[in-house]
């Protein structure tokens, strides 16, 4: 089983692309708590719409849940046999307020996001196989 759930903060704006085909995805990098003063970078995709609220109502520092699975690809870069892994998100939870009363998005605090705007259901409704492997930058030091 390739269950992923992770809860931490963004460390840099979604970034929000499209695919020649006009599919959206989006990517980002989880500060996920190690230890009182440690943190690991995990590198994270999105897809289609969850990828367009995602980039929507989050911002570099913004806590976040996310559930998904782990994928591991391989590409060659100078000559060098390298290995990327990332988590393709599938849903995803807001899980501090803005700073204005409520999230701004009209979705409830705490309650998974699963793609649909109407829903309310914990169950995630995308199941996205998509795979796309831009290289992804660097990311500086995040201070919790």
């Amino acid at each position: 089983m390739n269950v992923v759930i992770l809860m931490g903060r963004m460390t840099r704006d979604p970034e929000l692309k499209y695919t020649s085909g006009g599919k959206a995805y989006a990517n980002f990098t989880l500060a996920v708590q190690k230890t009182k003063d440690e943190a690991e970078f995990i590198d994270c995709i999105v897809w289609e719409k969850t990828a367009e609220t995602i980039a929507e109502y989050f911002r570099k520092g913004r806590k976040i849940l996310v559930q998904g699975r782990l994928n591991v690809s391989s590409y060659e870069q100078n000559g060098e046999k390298r290995k990327s892994t990332k988590v393709v998100v599938n849903s995803f939870e807001f899980v501090e307020n803005s700073g204005n009363g409520n999230n701004g998005s009209g979705y409830q605090q705490n309650q998974p996001y699963n793609g649909n705007s109407g829903s309310s259901s914990n169950k995630p409704v995308h199941n996205d196989t998509y795979e796309n492997d831009d290289d992804m930058e660097d990311d500086e030091e995040f201070p919790f």
